[in-house]
């Protein structure tokens, strides 16, 4: 211990924490800038096309769209094809999946508006649980690991149905449906009419997040699991010097995913949101850093952020570019199908979609049958 208290350098790089915040705080204001113009949107509709202004409906959007955005990815996979009824969703997908390949699970930590507000939830339950227990309360392992699996297994769920249940035929089918087209529309007025269960529901998880930290992300976001297992295929892990590592713990006291960040030489976790708290509290220079596991060099923490917004805006202007941002629905469009907003549904089991499926095969059969004569 002490040869190592000789060859101590005080780490003196400035927290990242305030930019990580900021970057932060200037999505959600861009999700409330689209969030107002979307209300706007939804008043047209609402007064039957009367309105004196046409408010064009904010593609940005289905960024609350992601069960969507998957489907329109694989039926893209199947068929070259970039459908048109939520074309942002998938640039946005595309957006989000290359940045959790370059950099781990940094979209959750650095651009989810969720996550934000889970942050705020979390250090808000922090600061009670040190005033009243003296330190920060974590969740039982032998309950952590069972509730861990729940975002799995809702993302297994969403997997199935998608990529093992429905074919191209089928994907087309629902994604042309009014249904898929008017998505937006409902889940606004869910939340504008919300019931007493939603906001029970949403009362337990706020309490939850105050006393166990990012509850929903760590046990129920089934975004959060694709991003965490898409992150194990990144270059950019956190890696521990053990030579100049003085065993000070701080940087697991300050992760708040609760990974024991001491104790690794690489950080290997589905959890880890590069975030980058641990990097920061480190006392000792150049201990703790985010490296490519191939070449071994160190990224710039102050880039960070700059290189994951880089990334995403990249893909954002490739759809801008190639005219697969706003979607191809008419106002006319918008306005019928309006009128049965509240009647408009879709297959909600596997057995729905594999029956969709079997009528979706008679009906090509039928007609290459009529073709045929």
């Amino acid at each position: 211990m002490e040869a190592k208290k000789n060859k101590i350098i005080k780490n003196d790089e400035k927290s990242i924490q305030k930019y990580r915040f900021l970057f932060q705080s200037i999505v959600v204001l861009i999700c409330i800038w689209i969030g107002v113009e979307f209300y706007l949107f939804i008043n047209f509709l609402e007064s039957g096309g009367l309105a004196s202004e046409y408010f064009r409906r904010p593609a940005g959007v289905e960024a609350f769209l992601p069960i969507s955005a998957l489907m329109s990815l694989y039926f893209f996979f199947l068929t070259g094809e970039i459908h048109q009824a939520h074309p942002a969703g998938f640039f946005i997908l595309i957006g989000i999946i290359t940045v959790s390949l370059a950099f781990g699970k940094s979209f959750c930590s650095w651009m989810c508006p969720v996550g934000f507000i889970s942050e705020l939830i979390g250090d808000f339950g922090d600061k009670i649980s040190k005033k009243l227990f003296k330190k920060k309360i974590i969740m039982p392992k032998f309950i952590d690991i069972p509730l861990r699996s729940l975002k799995y297994l809702l993302l297994g769920f969403f997997v199935y149905s998608i990529f093992f249940a429905m074919t191209a035929a089928s994907l087309k089918y629902f994604l042309d449906s009014p249904y898929n087209i008017m998505a937006d529309v409902k889940m606004f007025y869910f939340f504008a009419d919300i019931s007493r269960f939603s906001l029970i529901v949403i009362a337990v998880l706020f309490v939850l997040s105050i006393v166990f930290r990012n509850f929903w992300c760590r046990y129920l976001c089934p975004y959060g699991a694709l991003l965490g297992v898409l992150s194990l295929a990144s270059p950019n892990k956190i890696k521990r010097d053990p030579v100049s590592c003085i065993d000070c713990g701080l940087c697991t006291k300050a992760c708040p995913s609760n990974i024991k960040v001491d104790k690794k030489l690489t950080v290997f976790s589905d959890e880890c949101s590069t975030c980058l708290s641990c990097v920061d509290v480190c006392p000792v220079k150049d201990t703790l850093q985010l490296k490519s596991i191939y070449t071994n060099k160190a990224q710039d923490k102050k880039k960070i952020g700059f290189a994951i917004a880089a990334i995403y805006l990249s893909i954002i202007a490739l759809g801008v570019i190639t005219g697969n941002w706003h979607n191809k629905v008419s106002q006319e469009e918008y306005l019928i199908n309006f009128k049965d907003i509240n009647s408009l549904g879709h297959p909600t089991s596997t057995r729905d979609i594999e029956y969709l499926n079997k009528k979706l095969s008679e009906k090509e059969v039928a007609n290459g049958q009529r073709n045929s004569r």
